[in-house]
């Protein structure tokens, strides 16, 4: 189950690469490509955050309480945090090619 929690990191800086790199490489993208880096950009997002909430009810089932209350807080800043800066990221890659 350690798994989930590196392919949840790996998948949300997946997620924030991929709109950064589409703005420094912003005048070689046509439009239809964006469209694909934005879905696979929120993609990364919602399925690191869907491994979060397998690995938290891994947690309710193997019944270690103790892991739940000490780790949910974090999870809900952080799992947060990753849904917003995934968010801004695309809608200023979308908004930068729409007025470039």
């Amino acid at each position: 189950m350690t798994w989930l929690n590196i392919g949840s990191l790996i998948l949300g800086v997946v997620a924030w690469f991929i709109p950064i790199i589409a703005l420094v490489y912003d005048k070689q993208r046509e439009s239809s490509n964006l469209a694909v880096l934005a879905f696979m950009s929120i993609s990364a997002c919602a399925v690191a955050l869907f491994f979060q909430i397998i690995y938290q009810n891994h947690l309710v089932r193997i019944e270690d309480w103790a892991a739940i209350m000490d780790t949910t807080g974090a999870l809900v800043k952080v799992g947060a945090v990753l849904l917003l800066v995934t968010l801004v990221l695309n809608t200023i890659m979308i908004y930068r090619h729409k007025t470039s």
